[in-house]
């Protein structure tokens, strides 16, 4: 398949491009039949390399990536390499180890999941990673303060006294809305359902995660408490 030609796209392949880096070609063929029905534009790729070749040819709207690839540079350099190009990445692994959550996040992923996984839930996951990537500010939105702490929702930006500090999209939404509840103790539960969606099934240690993510990119500037066998209190 050269640069040019999509992987087989579908009749109404309007929802733009998704780059799927899968070594694996029955999840690959699997991924692609079903983000080709929700309307998207798939190129596939079975190894890093091609798979950056293809983002940098591309410029897809998300890159889906395969952490343990055959050849050349692993998904977890892949994603280290797309992280400031502002395309998204939702990471896929057969490995549930919290430290390699820890690792993909740290180097900008926006989601993790683990194989096997439904397809309808991995779309789903695409299409709820891509609406908080886009979401466009509204007139309600405004600027929030946790400590040394600026949550600027119009802008989608946040710095800690001053200073700009990069956030993933998922870490992004789940501090604003922390921020947007200050001193209310938020369960696991709360925050999944509120940040990644009713209809988001996974393990409630994410969140402890994302947490985690938060408090080394804010450090002491950000008075998140844990609540110890309930959830989090911002402020």
């Amino acid at each position: 398949m050269s640069l040019q030609e999509p992987a087989r796209p579908g009749p109404f392949a309007d929802a733009g491009t998704v780059v799927v880096v899968e070594d694996d070609p029955h999840i690959a063929e699997l991924v692609d039949l079903y983000l080709r029905r929700d309307g998207f534009r798939v190129l596939l790729a079975a190894d890093g390399g091609r798979g950056m070749e293809l983002v940098a040819h591309h410029h897809p709207c998300l890159v889906l990536l395969d952490v343990g690839l055959p050849a050349g540079p692993d998904g977890f350099e892949v994603c280290r390499q797309l992280h400031g190009q502002g395309v998204p990445v939702i990471m896929l692994t057969a490995r549930d180890e919290e430290v390699d959550r820890v690792l993909g996040l740290e180097l900008g992923a926006d989601d993790y999941v683990t194989k096997p996984f439904s397809p309808r839930e991995l779309v789903a996951r695409v299409h709820a990673v891509l609406r908080r990537s886009t979401q466009a500010p509204g007139p309600q939105r405004r600027t929030l303060q946790a400590g040394d702490v600026e949550v600027d929702t119009a802008r989608h930006e946040v710095r800690r006294a001053g200073t700009p500090v990069a956030l993933t999209a998922r870490e992004f939404d789940l501090l604003a809305h922390l921020a947007a509840n200050p001193g209310l103790v938020l369960t696991r539960r709360q925050l999944l359902d509120e940040v990644w969606g009713a209809g988001w099934v996974g393990d409630e240690r994410t969140v402890d995660v994302h947490v985690r993510q938060l408090r080394k990119k804010l450090g002491d500037g950000l008075p998140l408490a844990t609540v110890r066998n309930v959830g989090y209190r911002l402020g």
